[in-house]
């Protein structure tokens, strides 16, 4: 076993992220990362530091043909630190990347049938202007076609999530992975950054000029036409916006999964800790905003203007986890 993966071992039995033994080293984050990726080697200083602190000899750490730790060598109260991690094997670890993979596509279609459900109302909502369809007509085909897209939005949630399900221990324990794992999601991790940064940057630029169209039928629209243009336009806003949270949602979600078994990001230990408290506040703070939106589109029939509701609500809710977030960290 090589020092690379022995600074990995040894960190995640104590269930320290990279950025606690940074800490514990007087180094940055990344100096830490660049040890476990093998793009460079801590000097002997910090591998005496290390033996010290994992509680092992330097011979353990610097001799590749040593593989076991000898018990000899392990002071009494690392021992009693250590917490009892739950190991990830390769199979196991390949076996959740293919699942995220496979099932990111469809949620991502998911939630972009949720954004994108009104866009059928508000287009007859539009032509009911012009006299070409009546309320009555616009309202049945439009009201059924949304609550069609959004019961197909749950089932795809619902069947996709089950096999998420089972790798949900990834979110909320500590875990340590087996020989190799670490760098197998690293070096797959590297290969996605550029692409990553490319779709993040295009999912982000969609949903800021999904509101031109909007602006411009509001400023160069006919006063005659202007209820009909102003909606379609809105229908127009959504399917952009539905669009770029697609392509969000899609890279997002295999980014994270990588963060997931390497323990970073929002993935340590603590931030482990901060994402259950988040996700209890999410599991009301969303049902209740579906319920307001659907409630307000329903009894004003003014599906044009609650749309609103999801951007200010995407905007309280990262302030709301936000205040959590320091909170916790306090």
């Amino acid at each position: 076993m090589i020092l690379a993966d022995k600074i990995i071992n040894e960190r995640k039995k104590l269930g320290w992220s990279q950025e606690e033994l940074a800490d514990k080293l007087d180094v940055s984050r990344q100096s830490v990362s660049k040890w476990e990726s093998m793009q460079a080697t801590p000097d002997l200083n910090r591998v005496l530091k290390m033996a010290e602190i994992f509680g092992v000899s330097t011979d353990y750490l610097l001799k590749d043909e040593i593989e076991e730790i000898p018990t000899n060598v392990i002071v009494q109260d690392t021992v009693s630190t250590k917490e009892e991690l739950r190991n990830v094997s390769m199979e196991e670890a390949n076996t959740f990347l293919d699942v995220v993979k496979r099932t990111s596509p469809k949620m991502a279609f998911g939630v972009s049938l949720c954004i994108a459900s009104p866009v059928i109302l508000l287009i007859l909502a539009g032509l009911t202007s012009t006299g070409i369809v009546s309320d009555a007509v616009a309202t049945v085909i439009g009201v059924t076609t949304l609550l069609v897209m959004v019961a197909l939005a749950v089932f795809i949630f619902i069947t996709n999530g089950k096999d998420l399900d089972k790798f949900k221990y990834l979110e909320e324990e500590k875990i340590e992975t087996a020989y190799g794992v670490d760098g197998m999601v690293r070096e797959k991790m590297t290969r996605f950054e550029h692409k990553n940064s490319v779709l993040t940057a295009t999912g982000v630029i969609l949903c800021i000029v999904g509101v031109i169209p909007v602006i411009a039928s509001a400023l160069f629209s006919n006063p005659e036409n202007a209820d009909y243009v102003v909606t379609l336009s809105v229908a127009v806003l959504l399917i952009i916006i539905a669009i770029g949270v697609n392509i969000l949602i899609r890279t997002g979600s295999i980014m994270e999964s990588y963060k997931k078994l390497l323990q970073e990001g929002e993935y340590t230990t603590e931030g482990k800790k901060v994402s259950k408290a988040v996700g209890k506040i999410a599991s009301i703070y969303w049902p209740v905003i579906v319920a307001a939106f659907l409630g307000w589109s329903f009894i004003t029939m003014r599906w044009d203007i609650t749309w609103i509701i999801w951007p200010v609500a995407a905007v309280l809710f990262g302030a709301v986890t936000g205040i959590v977030r320091t909170f916790m960290k306090d």
